[in-house]
């Protein structure tokens, strides 16, 4: 019997993801399942272990991922099977996962391991890595204005995916691109631009779908470029997913492992959080392949 130890957040998802209910769900489909919160600061995850499951959202996978690096040097490392509970879950919408909990439970059972690569951060303070994506631009800004306008602790996830995109509609209206000297593997792409956003993940934030070729396991980062001639196409793009609209739209994007990149600003967010920088700071990013295993249905 393979064990599982499951890593859970118990204030993400709804009743039926408690803890009692994920245990049960677990072992019906034939693992021994062991259990930690995230609150908690040990989880005493033994070496029998066969793989971890985490259970939340993004920024559960983030929390958990950051540990794991730190150790991964010295200790052994285990493949992650999600369990997606959060608002946005871009990045088990990536890897493609089911929607229900019980049905990802069974894919267990014949699973493939997918590659994961990892964004490597250099010259920002206490932050070392992104999984799904650093930018800068309009998308910081309305993090920034989801905080302050108290939509962040809209407690349903598709209001509060709605609030966001109609808050990003109002600020992409009169935002001013901002000048970005880019550098990607030695090429030029400096320009004015309302955001530039390097990712691992095809979405960002409330579910914006900006790099849909994105493959975290692909040893490529997709650098998204949307300058002044592509507002009008931004606008629409989120006017459509206000209304229920499920087009695709494609932007400007460049792949590339090593990034070196200025803005004009002072604010960058690193996957969820938002960081402030010295304005025109440099930032370096270095693609660094295959860093983490994460069980995706066969």
């Amino acid at each position: 019997m393979k064990i599982a130890h499951l890593l859970h957040n118990p204030t993400a998802g709804n009743e039926e993801h408690s803890k009692k209910n994920l245990i049960s769900l677990i072992e019906n489909q034939g693992f021994d399942c062991r259990y930690s919160s995230t609150k908690s600061k040990d989880w005493n995850i033994a070496e029998d272990t066969d793989f971890l499951v985490v259970a939340g959202g993004d920024g559960t996978v983030k929390k958990i991922t950051k540990i794991l690096l730190e150790r991964k040097v010295l200790e052994k490392s285990w493949p992650i099977a999600l369990l997606p509970l959060g608002t946005a879950n871009n990045i088990a919408k990536t890897l493609e996962l089911p929607l229900e909990t019980e049905q990802i439970i069974k894919s267990w059972k014949k699973p493939l391991i997918k590659k994961y690569d990892v964004g490597r951060l250099y010259a920002i303070k206490n932050v070392e890595f992104f999984l799904e994506s650093f930018g800068y631009g309009v998308f910081p800004y309305l993090m920034l204005e989801m905080v302050r306008q108290e939509k962040e602790s809209i407690e349903d996830p598709e209001e509060k995916i709605k609030e966001a995109l109609k808050l990003l509609l109002e600020i992409l209206d009169s935002y001013e691109a901002r000048l970005c000297d880019l550098q990607i593997d030695g090429k030029d792409y400096s320009g004015k631009y309302l955001m530039v956003e390097i990712m691992n993940t095809k979405s960002i934030g409330p579910n914006l779908v900006l790099s849909p070729d994105s493959d975290p396991g692909d040893s490529k980062l997709n650098i998204v470029i949307i300058g002044e001639k592509h507002r009008k196409k931004l606008l629409s793009y989120i006017e459509g997913k206000i209304d229920g609209e499920k087009s695709e739209y494609k932007f400007d994007t460049i792949e590339g492992e090593n990034i070196s990149i200025r803005w004009e600003g002072t604010h960058v967010h690193v996957d969820d959080k938002v960081v402030k920088v010295k304005k025109s700071a440099e930032v370096k990013i270095k693609l660094i392949p295959d860093l983490l295993n994460f069980i995706v249905p066969s």
